[in-house]
């Protein structure tokens, strides 16, 4: 059987994100579930519709930390500490990206930015909490698709730091 490119992968249904983690022979189950455009809040959707504890979902935040594009992966039931992100990749301020910039760096649209499959590769830094956790499940790559996988994949695959940078 031959391969499919990754541009084949993605017309067939995949996404960046999943076409990473299977070029990487990274065990991942797929969450589907029908995205409500007026839920408040994409990350505590995906957990409701999956059935998942909220501290098992974590969301996808891109920060500018003195000048860098920082990805910053956190429990949706939480928040971003900004300034634990900062001195966790060594920077002293940190803001919250422009939406439409992190949109046009990473390649998806707010609400299904992924970790993973990115159009630039960016720090990332992976709240501590994920290693309580078997598996945690992080955007796929666009709104109503979760991925499920260890936290230590994740962490390989994005590079990230682990760093206390939740706030419950």
């Amino acid at each position: 059987m031959a391969k499919k490119s990754k541009k084949q992968q993605q017309q067939s249904g995949g996404t960046p994100a999943t076409v990473a983690l299977t070029a990487a022979g990274v065990d991942f189950t797929v969450h589907a579930y029908d995205h409500d455009p007026s839920h408040p809040s994409y990350g505590e959707e995906a957990a409701q519709a999956m059935g998942v504890s909220p501290d098992r979902v974590f969301k996808t935040l891109v920060a500018d930390v003195d000048g860098t594009l920082t990805v910053a992966v956190v429990p949706v039931a939480g928040s971003l500490d900004l300034k634990a992100l900062a001195a966790a990749v060594g920077g002293k301020r940190a803001a919250m990206a422009d939406p439409t910039l992190a949109e046009r760096t990473t390649g998806y649209v707010r609400g299904g930015i992924s970790p993973l499959g990115q159009r630039k590769k960016l720090p990332t830094v992976l709240d501590e909490s994920a290693t309580a956790h078997a598996t945690v499940c992080v955007s796929a790559g666009r709104r109503g698709l979760e991925v499920e996988l260890s936290p230590t994949d994740l962490v390989e695959l994005t590079g990230a730091v682990l760093s206390p940078i939740g706030r419950v």
